[in-house]
């Protein structure tokens, strides 16, 4: 089971000092935009997600059919399986918006701490 590309969502306040915060830490803008109050930002294989009003709490996120540079692999368990999958082991789906029989779709568990973990398929 691949999970693909991982990164955090980060709920910040200032998204413009959250910038300046990381990109002292070495991380680059490499996605997003701030008029939309979020960016994406890479330092070597490490993504984190900077969110501006968007979440109540930090999120880790799984990008099913992406590797750590957004780019589509093959091949790669789809959102829909990995669903299924933790259905079977009994793992409760806390939001669900998968749609369809393929494509872009999201699903949210959370981990026994209360921790949201949200699979986010863009492919």
């Amino acid at each position: 089971m691949t999970l693909g590309c991982f990164s955090i969502s980060l709920t910040v306040q200032d998204l413009k000092k959250s910038r300046a915060f990381y990109e002292k830490l070495g991380f680059q803008v490499y996605a997003g935009e701030e008029s939309h109050r979020f960016l994406i930002m890479k330092n070597g294989e490490t993504n984190i997600g900077l969110f501006q009003g968007m979440f109540d709490r930090n999120i880790l996120t799984f990008n099913p059919g992406w590797n750590q540079d957004a780019e589509s692999i093959k091949p790669f368990t789809d959102v829909r399986e990995l669903r299924e999958k933790f259905r079977a082991m009994g793992i409760e789906i806390a939001q669900d918006s998968v749609t369809g029989d393929q494509g872009p779709s999201s699903f949210t568990v959370m981990d026994p701490d209360g921790n949201p973990i949200l699979f986010d398929q863009h492919v």
